[in-house]
């Protein structure tokens, strides 16, 4: 029993780090070649975690190889074109200039019904509304909603609103983000002093963020 347990540990460890070298995409947003060696990876590390009779190298091995793999198409993806069309296909109009393309439809298997799914999922509620959807190789689907049914943006109202630039944790689950604080130039004086003003300490709080402006948001942590 120990022993499984800790072949266990030691294969989940291994695809853990495996998984993280082959990217951050999320499962929906894998290529056909990627999603084969994630499925096969998880098959290869399931076999010897269950059964202890099987050399941990059997589900090992493979599944480095299975990397080198991965990498090796990556690098053939990034440098060739035709590659790429092979590896990943190309995108598919499903809409064009307003009009649902039923051949396209036809080709990719698609069904007016699932087609309106992902519209929705899209925030679009009427197909009238779109001019173009476009089914990525990932298999989502792009929405380019008419002109005059797309969000008004700050600059059709001839507005130029303020920088915003993005928020710094500074402090999450009670632990000091010191690189952070260092990329601000500030430190850990300055953020005890600026989160007093909220009467608790760093260490307290759930949550301290900063942002460009120079606004800071501050939550005590919950010690129910």
């Amino acid at each position: 029993m120990l022993i499984t347990f800790i072949r266990s540990i030691l294969l989940y460890i291994i695809v853990l780090v495996v998984m993280r070298l082959m990217g951050k995409r999320e499962i929906g947003q894998l290529q056909p070649f990627e999603l084969a060696i994630s499925i096969m990876i998880a098959d290869l590390a399931s076999t010897p975690m269950a059964d202890a009779g099987i050399p941990l190298s059997n589900g090992i091995i493979p599944i480095l190889a299975l990397l080198v793999m991965h990498l090796i198409i990556s690098v053939v993806n990034i440098k060739s074109l035709k590659a790429r069309e092979i590896l990943c296909g190309k995108p598919s109009i499903l809409i064009y200039k307003g009009r649902i393309d039923e051949k396209t439809l036809r080709k990719e298997r698609f069904t007016i019904n699932e087609l309106e799914e992902r519209l929705r999922g899209n925030n679009v509620t009427n197909i009238k509304d779109v001019d173009y959807a476009i089914l990525e190789t990932s298999g989502q689907v792009t929405v380019i909603k008419k002109q005059n049914k797309r969000e008004v943006t700050p600059e059709d109202l001839g507005i130029q609103p303020e920088y915003e630039g993005i928020t710094y944790d500074l402090v999450v689950d009670g632990k000091i983000m010191y690189e952070n604080l260092k990329k601000l130039k500030k430190d850990y004086k300055w953020l005890k002093k600026h989160v007093n003003k909220f009467k608790i300490e760093p260490e307290q709080a759930l949550i301290v963020t900063i942002n460009e402006k120079g606004e800071i948001f501050c939550q005590e942590m919950y010690n129910g």
